[in-house]
């Protein structure tokens, strides 16, 4: 039976897109189901001197976006937008702060492609997006994404995993359970270890774009 958990996210983040990727395989798999939910960098990095060079405010037209989309079409549809917003900004190196972005990746994802000037026109999807983000990081002391929390929403949270590509299927499905049940576990605390990079997105493009739309 697949275990139902949040997946807490921001369009930003290659190395959330990357564990999203991850996921994406273990709902197929019939490993998770999965409640896609907004975490906001540029609030939770607000006041920070690093914030504006980081550039976390450019998720914020996304990020109303899909509070758009779950208000007029479900959870789900989250994830469909998610997957192919990550897919144009980080596989194929488009600035995620442009409408045409966002628009673009609601037209792949089978939605309306206005939704994204109607989030930014609607003053209501800022206080959904704070109020939803702040709630989140009082229940769960969240530092930033991914974070999974388990038992649909209720259980145990973890900042993670950060992987740098997707695994195989069989080893997808053994990360999963190592995974989880390290969550589970009540000594459990943190494991790291130096990052490496992510081997199988366009980084190259990802970052050409990424100067463009800094700009």
């Amino acid at each position: 039976m697949a275990e139902r958990v949040q997946f807490y996210f921001d369009p930003i983040c290659p190395w959330c897109y990357q564990t999203a990727r991850w996921i994406w395989r273990l709902v197929e798999l019939g490993q998770v189901e999965v409640d896609w939910a907004v975490f906001s960098l540029s609030i939770a990095n607000r006041g920070n001197a690093t914030t504006k060079k980081k550039g976390h405010f450019r998720s914020e037209r996304a990020l109303r976006t899909v509070v758009a989309v779950r208000a007029h079409h479900g959870p789900e549809a989250v994830g469909d937008f998610y997957r192919e917003l990550g897919r144009r900004v980080h596989e194929c190196g488009e600035p995620l702060a442009k409408t045409l972005t966002v628009a673009g990746a609601l037209t792949d994802a089978g939605l309306d492609a206005t939704l994204g000037e109607q989030a930014m026109s609607d003053d209501a999807t800022t206080t959904m997006l704070e109020t939803e983000h702040a709630a989140f990081v009082e229940r769960t002391g969240s530092i930033g994404v991914p974070t999974i929390v388990l038992d649909d929403g209720a259980g145990p949270s973890i900042f993670g995993p950060v992987i740098a590509r997707v695994p195989s299927d069989s080893d997808a499905v053994e990360l999963w359970q190592h995974v989880s049940w390290l969550v589970r576990h009540p000594a459990f605390a943190e494991l790291k270890r130096n990052r490496i990079p992510i081997t199988d997105l366009v980084s190259e493009s990802r970052k050409r774009h990424r100067r463009t739309d800094q700009r």
